[in-house]
């Protein structure tokens, strides 16, 4: 029982660690683009109907961190205190565990499996039975966000301000310097690149081939990104919110008030959820920034993932996925 205990605060504490490292705010205010409109984003602060059921809860212990839905509907879950990744079915029920690399903290599913490994500098690739198919570096350090596109995988490496464009077959297309700490990246209608620099409070848009076309303004700490069609969302850790911009001007729409800690962000149909690491909750949210409800999860939650079975939610410091 003591073991147990211990193990609990250690895990407590990487956890924070994790969260005030990686996404401290910037120390310095943000760089304007030449893109930028100058609009006036609309606060949305519907209130939000509170829904005091949790979602059922999966145990899996050693840190669930990023997660994310196969095409089949099967969910993947990055263990960062063990290198493991965790393949579970549409009941939640673990039906494979794999090794990977040190500190799994990023994940992406396409037509394979690819992992970001942040302490070893690398991703990991495995076919869709769970097969590792390869481990290639990533031409930077600290990879975080992952992101598929066609054939070609993104990632940011979170400690040298890069992102890496890489072939199916783990060969580095380019890197491309962006903004301070990229934590996330994301794809818009026009095949734009989207980066969240968390540390500079920006968010950077490159060309598929890598170009730079503008940075923005964002709020503190910005944290996960999603893009659907012509927008652009954001959440803001250190604020709270889920900015909506403008796909082609980079100019904020909306302004949606969530929970503290906005962390992970996922589209959900036509709604989108974002869990407030700070809160143990997550908040679902329509297109124009209506909060439709705010829901209770596990402790630290972090990531987001949505399927046909509903949306997933790794709670870091519970060692548990929910399940909605």
């Amino acid at each position: 029982m003591k073991n147990r205990v211990q193990r609990k605060k250690v895990l407590l504490s990487a956890s924070a660690l994790i969260v005030a490292a990686l996404w401290s705010p910037a120390a310095s205010s943000a760089q304007t683009t030449a893109e930028s409109t100058g609009t006036t984003p609309i606060t949305r602060e519907t209130p939000a109907t509170t829904d005091s059921t949790a979602a059922t809860d999966v145990g899996l212990g050693a840190g669930p961190t990023s997660i994310a839905s196969d095409a089949s509907g099967n969910v993947w879950v990055t263990l960062q205190f063990s290198r493991k990744l965790l393949k579970l079915g549409g009941s939640g029920a673990v039906i494979g565990t794999y090794e990977v690399g040190q500190n799994p903290t990023g994940i992406a599913a396409g037509k394979s499996i690819w992992v970001a490994n942040n302490a070893d500098n690398t991703v990991t690739k495995l076919g869709l039975d769970g097969v590792v198919l390869g481990t290639f570096r990533t031409g930077g350090e600290g990879p975080q966000g992952l992101l598929i596109t066609g054939d070609y995988l993104w990632i940011t490496n979170s400690k040298s301000s890069t992102v890496t464009k890489m072939t199916e077959a783990g060969a580095i297309v380019g890197t491309y310097r962006v903004g301070r700490r990229p934590v996330a990246v994301a794809a818009d209608s026009a095949g734009n690149i989207w980066v969240a620099n968390n540390k500079d409070d920006t968010v950077t848009k490159l060309s598929a081939a890598g170009e730079p076309l503008g940075t923005y303004p964002v709020g503190r700490g910005p944290f996960g990104l999603v893009a659907v069609g012509a927008d652009v969302f954001v959440s803001c850790f250190f604020d709270g919110v889920v900015l909506k911009l403008s796909g082609k001007s980079g100019a904020a729409l909306a302004n949606v008030k969530v929970g503290d800690g906005a962390a992970g962000l996922a589209s959900y149909g036509q709604n989108y959820v974002v869990a407030n690491n700070g809160s143990n909750s997550v908040t679902v949210f329509s297109a124009d920034g209506t909060v439709i409800s705010n829901i209770k999860v596990g402790r630290s939650p972090l990531y987001v993932a949505a399927n046909a079975y509903g949306y997933w939610i790794a709670n870091t410091g519970s060692d548990t996925v929910s399940k909605r």
